[in-house]
């Protein structure tokens, strides 16, 4: 394939990511513009950004790949993906704007008046953070080198410059912008190349996916109790891990008040249901035109490939950089907004709690941690084996719903929690879901061994609520002093004038 139209889209979306980051560069001067964007974001446009962030590579291309390779059961992803909304909306959003932080650590050490809690949210949300920029750096490489013929490291070293770029000059007001643009762009990338697909599809007859019986029926074909503890790990991970991941979670920040965050939320559930029913024919289609990549490593490639396969010609090289295009876009919006989410925590570590305190100002702060946070997952990226992007995002769900998600829901709807049940809660069940997947990865291990290890969510949540709960009953003498003050910010709309005696 010539890759010139490829090289078009892709500097096109990098020159476009770069004069939106600009023009947000003019108009953040404050702190709160590059930390929230001065909490002065609509809900149309935060639920665009958001929308823009969320569907990363895994959606774009992960999802499409998986059902090509696997089927109908793959469908619980997105899903789950767009399920964890409805939950965020009912337990956490408005509550979390309310509390006027700027990060998880903030919210937590806000909530319960500890420096140890806020220490290892820390630990946490970096470790989430990495595991998301990891996948999005290799589908950047494996993009460009599909698409392009380029060699892996320059997608994934162009991501990278362009994100830590964007964040160092205009922090969360140009990122917003930024992100809400990708979103429309990632939309259009995939709807109009599959209008195409789906009439040359039906130009050739419709000719059926070539696949297995079991591939269309939910688990496999067979409910087997591995294939239902499986299913069920999915639900819970992607329903639960939504509300604690910290670039999801710290774009309610940027709202004006709880009620705007509760609209935001509603608006990112109709735009993402929107999204997600269209990888899905990509996936479908890739088992009528390209079952050859079932197998061969390069599934995630399918929504590249097809119009090429299918339609040929000059228009098949202008449809595959339109959704080239759009796979770039989806690394650049979610990297930026998890780079943004790691360098606000480290960043207020640097200026506040650590030993430079007062010695960097907050925005010099962000800036060096945004060059620091995009190193690590730079590196690993260039050294780690490439694994199916859908697959390592889930490793990040998995963790934030068997932390933060706890810690969310319990600090914020239940008085008794305490810093060492957050504390044992937090590591508990990080560790849990930290632990499986590495077994499974380092030792191969399989059967239900392996199934547990492999997709611990529906244990390791379990266990850092119990955590959480069990040890805050037993050091009921360590709940904040200020708690009731607090609990009574975070349940009453701004709107309602509070009793000044609380």
């Amino acid at each position: 394939m010539n890759p010139t139209w490829g090289i078009v889209a892709v500097a096109l979306v990098a020159v476009a990511t770069l004069a939106i980051g600009v023009f947000g560069l003019r108009i953040s001067r404050t702190t709160s513009d590059f930390y929230v964007a001065s909490r002065s974001v609509t809900p149309a446009l935060n639920g665009s950004a958001i929308s823009g962030e969320y569907l990363s590579a895994a959606s774009f291309l992960g999802i499409a790949g998986l059902v090509l390779t696997y089927g109908a059961d793959m469908l619980w992803y997105p899903i789950g993906w767009t399920s964890g909304y409805l939950l965020l909306l009912v337990f956490v959003a408005a509550p979390l704007r309310r509390s006027g932080a700027y990060t998880i650590p903030d919210f937590a050490q806000v909530r319960l008046q500890s420096q140890a809690v806020r220490r290892v949210s820390t630990a946490l949300v970096i470790g989430v953070g990495w595991l998301y920029l990891l996948p999005q750096f290799q589908g950047a490489g494996l993009t460009l080198q599909t698409v392009l013929d380029a060699p892996r490291w320059v997608g994934t070293l162009l991501v990278a410059l362009i994100v830590t770029a964007n964040v160092v000059l205009g922090g969360m007001r140009s990122i917003t912008f930024v992100q809400a643009f990708q979103y429309w762009l990632k939309l259009t990338a995939l709807l109009v190349p599959l209008m195409f697909l789906l009439l040359a599809w039906s130009r050739d007859g419709r000719p059926e996916a070539q696949a297995p019986a079991d591939w269309w029926a939910p688990l496999g074909g067979a409910a087997s109790p591995q294939t239902i503890y499986s299913t069920y790990a999915v639900i819970a991970a992607t329903f639960l891990g939504t509300m604690g991941l910290p670039h999801v979670v710290v774009r309610f920040y940027t709202n004006p008040d709880g009620h705007a965050a509760r609209r935001t939320t509603l608006i990112v559930l109709v735009l993402i249901s929107a999204f997600y029913l269209l990888p899905t024919f990509y996936g479908v289609l890739g088992r009528v035109y390209a079952g050859d990549l079932v197998g061969s490593g390069r599934a995630d490639t399918v929504a590249l490939e097809l119009p090429s396969r299918v339609i040929g010609g000059s228009a098949g090289e202008l449809l595959t950089a339109l959704i080239t295009a759009g796979a770039f876009a989806a690394f650049l919006s979610t990297s930026s907004g998890v780079t943004m989410a790691l360098a606000g925590v480290v960043g207020q570590g640097l200026s506040d709690h650590g030993p430079w305190r007062g010695r960097l100002s907050s925005i010099a702060a962000l800036r060096i941690a945004a060059a620091v946070c995009v190193a690590v997952p730079l590196v690993l990226a260039f050294r780690a084996e490439v694994i199916p992007v859908a697959n390592s995002v889930v490793f990040a769900f998995a963790l934030a719903a068997s932390t933060f998600c706890p810690l969310l829901v319990l600090g914020i709807w239940w008085r008794g929690l305490t810093a060492p049940g957050a504390i044992a809660g937090l590591v508990g069940g990080g560790a849990c879901a930290a632990t499986g997947p590495i077994v499974t990865l380092a030792f191969d291990v399989d059967g239900w061994w392996g199934t547990l290890m492999g997709q611990p969510a529906v244990w390791s949540v379990p266990v850092g609520f119990a955590l959480m709960i069990g040890v805050s009953l037993l050091t009921r003498s360590r709940i904040p002093a200020n708690v009731t003050r607090t609990m009574v910010r975070l349940h009453t709309p701004e709107r309602v004038q509070v009793d000044r005696r609380f």
